[in-house]
C-alpha cells in the first residue's frame, strides 16, 4: 500500500505557482496550496532557483521570505513546492566543523557524511525535565564561584557592543567540562567570524565544538534558521544522554531577524518596532534548551543591549525567561579589567541549588564586601571616607589587590573548579580576618 501511495503521488500532475510581486524583503506567490513553514523554489531567468519559506498565508496568496538572494526574481517566475521537511545534520562527524545557517559546511573540508533529522522538534515536557542539581565548570573563576551555572541552566550575557561577549564565550568553550559545545554566531560581522575561530576559540576549542554561522548580510530567514539549527544539533546530543553547552551570539540579532520577517509578513509593529511574534519566538527558542529525562543542554545566550540600556525590550523579555543573567560592564572593560563582569549586577537563579551551603556562604561573603565598597565609592573618590566607619569597606580597601586578582583572569587561563573555590575560601578568610 505504501508503494502504491508513493506511485500515485509521483504520477500526480505537479502544481506550479507564480510570483505575483516582490516587495521589500519578501515576495508573494499565487497558485499554490502551502502551509506556513513549507519551502518553495522560484525558477529564475538564468536557469537557477532560489528557495524561500512560507511565513504567512492569505486568500490564495503566500507571503514568503527568501533563503537566498532576491536579485533576479520578478513577477511571473514559476514557483514549485519543495518536498520534505527542513533537515539538520547531526552526529559526531560534526565535531570541528563550521556550518552555515542551513546546516551546510562552509569550512572547505568536504561533505559532512552525517545523519539528518527534522529541524522542528518538540520541547521537553515540564514534568519530564530533570531538576538542575549539578554545577557546570566553565574555567572562569567569577562564573564558577559567584554566579555558578548548573547543567541545564539558561544564562544570558548582557552587554553593549564591543565589551567582550565573544571573548568570554570562547573562554568558556575552552574551559568547560561539557562533553559537546555548540556555538551559534548569528548576525556577526564576516571579519569577526574568522578571528573568533582562529584567535579566540583556537584549534583546541574548535576540536570539541560545532560552529553554526550566519553573518549579518545573510537573509533574515537564514539568520533565524541558524539559531534553530544550532539548537537542534544540541538537542540531538542531549537525546543520547550527553551534557551539551549551547552558546549563541547573539539572541538580540535573532530577535532582529524575526522582526524583519514579521514586519514583511504584515504583522503590526509593537514595542520599538518588534512585532508580537518576536517575543513568542524567544520563549519557544529558549525553552528548547535545558534538561530532559537524561542529558542536558546548558544555554548561554548573549544579549546585545541597545545603547547599554538593560531594560530595552529584548533584554527585558530574555531576562524574564532565562535562569540567570551576567552583566558585562563597559567601564570595567575600558579599564582593562577582564572578564568585565559586574558581579553585583549578575545573578544565577540556580546557584544555591547546585552549591552546598558552605560554598554559597563564601560567595555571599565576597559579595557583601563588594557591595559595601560600591556604596562608599563616592566618599572614597573624594577622600571623605574615614577608616573604621565600616569594617566591610575597610576589608575591601585593605585587600583590594587580592580581590582584583581573584576577579581578573587572562583569556588563555582556565582555572579548575576546585582551585577556584579554594582561592575564594582563602580570600574570604582574609577579608573576614580584617573585621
Amino acid at each position: 500500500m505504501r508503494g502504491l501511495a508513493g506511485a500515485l503521488e509521483a504520477a500526480a500532475p505537479e502544481r506550479v505557482g507564480v510570483v505575483t510581486s516582490v516587495l521589500g524583503l519578501g515576495l508573494e506567490v499565487a497558485g499554490l496550496a502551502c502551509a506556513v513553514g513549507d519551502t518553495i523554489a522560484v525558477a529564475t531567468d538564468d536557469g537557477g532557483t532560489t528557495e524561500a519559506e512560507v511565513v504567512a498565508t492569505a486568500r490564495g496568496t503566500l507571503r514568503c521570505m527568501p533563503l537566498g538572494r532576491l536579485a533576479g526574481i520578478r513577477p511571473g517566475d514559476a514557483v514549485r513546492v519543495r518536498r520534505g521537511a527542513s533537515a539538520v545534520p547531526v552526529g559526531e562527524q560534526l565535531f570541528g566543523r563550521v556550518l552555515d545557517g542551513l546546516g551546510r559546511p562552509i569550512d572547505g573540508r568536504g561533505p559532512l557524511g552525517a545523519h539528518r533529522v527534522p529541524l522542528e522538534h518538540a520541547t521537553p515536557s515540564a514534568m519530564q525535565r530533570a531538576r538542575i542539581d549539578t554545577p557546570l565548570q566553565t574555567g572562569v573563576r567569577v562564573l564558577d564561584t559567584l554566579t555558578t551555572l548548573g547543567r541545564g541552566q539558561r544564562l544570558g550575557l548582557f552587554a553593549g557592543s564591543g565589551v567582550g561577549k565573544s571573548s568570554l564565550l570562547s573562554m568558556v568553550a575552552r574551559g568547560t567540562e561539557a562533553e559537546v559545545s555548540v556555538i551559534a554566531l548569528v548576525g556577526e560581522r564576516g571579519r569577526e567570524v574568522r578571528e573568533f575561530l582562529d584567535d579566540d576559540l583556537g584549534p583546541e576549542g574548535l576540536a570539541r565544538s560545532i560552529v553554526v554561522v550566519a553573518t549579518s548580510d545573510e537573509p533574515a530567514l537564514v539568520r533565524l534558521r541558524a539559531a534553530f539549527t544550532a539548537t537542534r544539533i544540541a538537542e540531538s546530543f542531549r537525546e543520547r544522554g550527553a551534557h551539551v553547552l549551547l552558546m549563541m551570539d547573539s539572541l538580540t540579532r535573532v530577535a532582529m531577524a524575526q522582526r524583519e520577517i514579521g514586519l514583511s509578513a504584515g504583522e503590526p509593529p509593537a514595542t520599538r518596532g518588534y512585532p508580537p511574534s518576536t517575543f513568542a519566538l524567544l520563549a519557544r527558542l529558549l525553552e528548547r534548551a535545558g534538561t530532559a529525562e537524561s542529558g542536558s543542554v546548558t544555554g548561554i545566550y548573549t544579549v546585545l543591549v541597545d545603547g547599554d540600556d538593560h531594560n530595552e525590550p529584548v533584554a527585558d523579555a530574555a531576562r524574564s525567561i532565562l535562569d540567570g543573567h551576567v552583566v558585562l560592564d563597559r567601564r570595567l572593560a575600558v579599564s582593562g579589567h577582564y572578564p568585565p563582569i559586574d558581579v553585583l549586577g549578575s545573578v544565577s537563579r540556580v546557584a544555591s541549588k547546585v552549591n552546598p551551603p558552605e560554598r554559597t556562604a563564601l560567595a555571599a561573603e565576597l559579595r557583601r564586601v563588594l557591595a559595601a565598597r560600591k556604596a562608599a565609592q563616592d566618599l572614597i573618590d573624594v577622600g571623605a571616607y574615614q577608616r573604621g566607619s565600616n569594617p566591610l569597606v575597610d576589608a575591601a580597601l585593605a585587600h583590594e589587590s587580592e580581590i582584583e586578582g581573584f576577579l581578573r583572569q587572562n583569556l588563555d587561563d582556565q582555572t579548575p573548579e576546585r582551585e577556584a573555590w579554594e582561592r575564594l575560601a582563602r580570600l574570604a578568610a582574609t577579608l573576614g580576618g580584617v573585621r
